[in-house]
């Protein structure tokens, strides 16, 4: 039997809500990146429309999306017309 295994068996409720706990936090900041890196992509994209730059963009991830938004230009803000 695994040391893993063997330790599910002995572990109490407690260790195990603590660990899926741990779990559901790491997947809820990997999902926050994710999105954050998608947005920058898009910002970037909308600006530049360069490829490297919207790669770029995405490794700054939430600053890039923070920089863009307090940068915009008029043209970027949605308005028509």
């Amino acid at each position: 039997m695994s040391p893993l295994l063997a330790h599910l068996r002995t572990a109490t409720r407690d260790e195990i809500m603590d660990a899926m706990n741990v779990l559901a936090a790491s997947q809820v900041t990997v999902s926050t990146l994710t999105l954050g890196s998608v947005l920058a992509v898009v910002c970037s994209w909308e600006r530049n429309r360069s490829i490297l730059w919207a790669i770029i963009a995405s490794l700054f991830s939430w600053f890039y999306v923070l920089y863009f938004a307090l940068t915009r230009r008029d043209s970027e803000r949605g308005r028509r017309g």
